[in-house]
């Protein structure tokens, strides 16, 4: 499976699941609805203290909390009141605490916390700091290092830090393959062009044959940026100097009638006189380029 692939049929397991979950708890609370709370209490705040508490019931404990957790997503999620989301971080905390190998509740608790309200606490630096506590426990569970990434691309776009991280988990034993080419591509994204051409470059020798595929086409695609802004700079340069715009490659190339720049595949730079704009081909086979800011 592509990169990409792997990376987006997670993100939608991961909705498909929360929304069944919601969807189960409000079919529920619709049937059998509790009596309102005058307040909202969890009597152990301390995860220590519950351990203790818990003596050898640790696992059963946490199962518990873990409901427990569920059922505040659900119910805060369809709440209008101020202090909604207020109990899940102290019930994650808990639940992970009263059983430090609980992955379910260390992966799913990261994105009850990310996603922006109403649909969550809206919280990135805790879901991350719930996934940093997880892979404290298990020092060697690449997944855990992914969804770090995966909470700064998607909740942050900080491609930097998501990055490195994805290079953390795929330096893990036993991690997939396509996560160094989802490294590279996010480094592309952030603006490190040297980082993603260096990661790309030593992909190239990959025994599998989709990895090195997928790391040629990334090297022409970083081919492709770095002409794009060099014609770009042609574009601005003859504006500069004429007052004008160019009208066509011509105006930017004289002495040499017919010349057209070709990407990386054999495809001409399309340039858009209206726009001042020069793009790759829709016939390119580089499409879609990554999008980032412009710098190398």
């Amino acid at each position: 499976m592509k990169p990409a692939a792997s990376f987006w049929l997670g993100l939608a397991g991961a909705a498909l699941m929360l929304a069944l979950s919601a969807g189960v708890l409000q079919a529920r609370d619709t049937r059998f609805p509790e009596p309102p709370l005058a307040e909202r209490l969890l009597y152990l705040q301390s995860g220590a203290v519950a351990d203790r508490t818990m003596l050898q019931f640790d696992a059963i404990a946490a199962d518990v909390y873990w409901i427990r957790t569920i059922q505040h997503y659900g119910r805060d999620r369809r709440s209008s009141r101020p202090d909604r989301f207020s109990l899940l971080e102290p019930l994650l905390e808990l639940t992970t605490t009263l059983d430090p190998h609980f992955t379910i509740a260390y992966r799913f608790g990261a994105i009850f916390l990310a996603l922006e309200p109403p649909n969550g606490a809206g919280r990135v630096d805790r879901a991350v700091r719930l996934l940093e506590k997880g892979l404290r426990q298990d020092p060697g569970r690449w997944q855990y290092a992914h969804d770090i990434g995966f909470v700064h691309y998607w909740f942050e776009r900080d491609f930097v830090e998501a990055a490195r991280s994805f290079e953390l988990a795929a330096a893990m034993q036993g991690a997939p393959e396509w996560l160094l080419p989802l490294s590279a591509v996010t480094r592309i994204e952030g603006g490190d062009r040297t980082g993603a051409r260096l990661l790309l470059q030593s992909l190239v020798e990959a025994p599998e044959p989709y990895i090195r595929n997928a790391a040629e086409r990334g090297l022409r695609q970083l081919q492709a940026l770095d002409a794009i802004d060099e014609l770009q700079a042609l574009v601005a340069e003859y504006r500069n100097r004429t007052g004008d715009s160019p009208s066509a490659w011509g105006d930017l190339f004289p002495g040499q009638a017919g010349q057209v720049p070709l990407d990386p595949t054999g495809e001409p730079y399309v340039y858009d006189a209206s726009a001042h704009a020069v793009t790759l081909s829709p016939r390119s086979a580089l499409n879609p380029l990554p999008a980032m800011p412009g710098t190398r």
